[in-house]
């Protein structure tokens, strides 16, 4: 009898064992014991304590097609719900979810390709903006159909980066690999450059508290600002002039300079209470008085070993930052006074961070395939 015991209990330990072994496998956390799951995108509810793989698109057979292996360009967020978040991929087109958790869409309807930037009006949610190598394409029906709005002639040149107005959305700016920075004021019908820069423009962002301050980021790390007015539908030319005119276009390269930045260029941030954030492969530089000075955050690991990959900033507070590199999740709670890092729950490098700005606990990752 005991002997019968013994090997009932025996058994029952061995079921749990096995269960407990699947829970781990399954939970995708990015806790250093936890396995490594491949997916392009991961979700993080807990400001990245734990991590789930969020990667697949729902089919009419009941059984879903994974995305696991495209690589993740950048991650968009929907102005008005937070819920919708537009996924940019390398060589896939776009896809798109409104609940991640109950999968994501593609975009049929535009060319499989490198999807380079996407924004969505921030007072339409049907209003879509990509841009596709030297193209840019709108959408007025929430992605249904595509128009191309925007072509250069040299196939050589790509849209980098697109920005939409957020007080007026009918100013749309792109800013081209030649160095053009271009601007709509009819949400795309027509164009005029008002600016040209001898390096590409990497980055366009909009000032959260004055849609008139724009500043731009080159690929070089040069950081340049500049206003702009917001007007459209002007009643004479001279009224249109004004609006396509660049005023106080400034530098404001000088103080970077001892930084020592190199050349690798990842993002430049401007947090709802007016900080901004350059991030480059090595450092991030905080300046809390739009970019005429600048100060260092101190990094865990020694610069030329951080290798950045993408940053992040909470929307409510700009407190709670974050980082990723090919293998590790950075976060601080004070600033980047002290940080604390977790093992990626994945062998895939990191290439985007998105914050939900209703809940910031809520975390997008995006990432690639490693090299």
């Amino acid at each position: 009898m005991l002997s019968k015991i013994l090997r009932v209990s025996l058994l029952l330990v061995s079921v749990a064992l096995i269960t407990s072994a699947c829970s781990i496998s399954t939970t995708s956390n990015s806790s250093v014991g936890s396995a490594s799951v491949e997916s392009s995108v991961f979700l993080s509810t807990n400001q990245g304590d734990a991590w789930v793989a969020r990667a697949s698109i729902p089919t009419s057979s009941g059984r879903p097609r994974s995305l696991a292996d495209i690589n993740v360009n950048t991650l968009a967020m929907d102005p008005q719900d937070s819920q919708a978040v537009y996924l940019a991929s390398f060589d896939n087109g776009l896809f798109y979810t409104y609940d991640i958790n109950e999968g994501w869409q593609e975009v049929n309807s535009l060319p499989k390709a490198t999807i380079n930037d996407v924004q969505v009006d921030p007072k339409n949610k049907c209003l879509i903006y990509a841009a596709i190598v030297n193209r840019v394409y709108r959408s007025n029906d929430c992605t249904r159909t595509w128009e191309q709005i925007y072509f250069d002639n040299n196939p050589g040149v790509s849209v980098n980066t697109i920005a939409v107005d957020h007080y007026n959305p009918r100013n749309i700016y792109i800013g081209t690999s030649r160095g053009e920075i271009i601007k709509s004021i009819d949400a795309g019908a027509y164009w005029r450059t008002i600016q040209r820069h001898a390096n590409g423009i990497a980055r366009l962002i909009i000032s959260p508290l004055d849609s008139r301050l724009i500043f731009a980021a080159a690929t070089n790390n040069e950081i340049f600002s500049f206003t702009s007015n917001t007007n459209t539908d002007p009643a004479n030319s001279e009224d249109l002039d004004r609006n396509f005119v660049v005023d106080n276009w400034q530098s404001l390269n000088d103080v970077l300079k001892d930084f020592n930045l190199g050349s690798i260029f990842k993002d430049l941030i401007s947090s709802s209470d007016g900080l901004m954030f350059l991030v480059t492969d090595q450092h991030i530089l905080r300046s809390p008085d739009k970019g005429t000075t600048w100060e260092k955050i101190n990094l865990i690991p020694p610069e030329q070993d951080a290798i950045i990959r993408a940053a992040a900033v909470d929307p409510q507070n700009s407190q709670n930052l974050y980082y990723v590199t090919n293998t590790t999740f950075y976060r601080s709670a004070d600033g980047g006074a002290t940080w604390s890092s977790k093992r990626l729950p994945t062998s895939r490098s990191g290439r985007k961070l998105l914050v939900d700005f209703t809940n910031p606990n809520i975390i997008y990752l995006g990432t690639v395939k490693a090299k």
